[in-house]
């Protein structure tokens, strides 16, 4: 995390250096080292997928549920990575677009867990 850390910090101030005199190299800048860091993001899901392999023995979880879950956390990541390069370039109006659309696919990938639990629910109380 360290690494990560001073690297957005170092690109941030190479990007600040460069905004007064040719200010799309600070946006080159910004947007490589975003690239890097989601890069260096995505090696951690090695451990992730370990680790839901181990909760997936200790109680039974429907694989589909956890790769629904799996998708909904890249999901995640994705449109708050794209929202962000987005906003940092200027473009607010499309940054905000980039999140409500995550954010409704979520929803709709959520849709079948939630309907999943109001069954178990029914069921345990009929």
């Amino acid at each position: 995390m360290v690494k990560i850390a001073l690297l957005g910090l170092i690109a941030a101030i190479a990007a600040v250096q460069f905004k007064g005199r040719r200010p799309e190299y600070g946006l080159y800048i910004s947007i490589s080292a975003c690239l890097i860091i989601f890069a260096m993001g995505v090696t951690k899901i090695k451990s992730i997928m370990a680790i839901v392999d181990k909760l997936e023995g200790y109680i039974s979880i429907s694989p589909t549920f956890i790769a629904i879950l799996l998708k909904m956390i890249g999901i995640t990541y994705i449109a708050e990575f794209s929202a962000s390069l987005c906003k940092d370039a200027g473009h607010d109006a499309l940054s905000n677009q980039i999140s409500i659309v995550g954010k409704l696919t979520i929803l709709s990938m959520s849709m079948p867990i939630i309907l999943s639990l109001l069954d178990t629910i029914s069921d345990f109380l009929a």
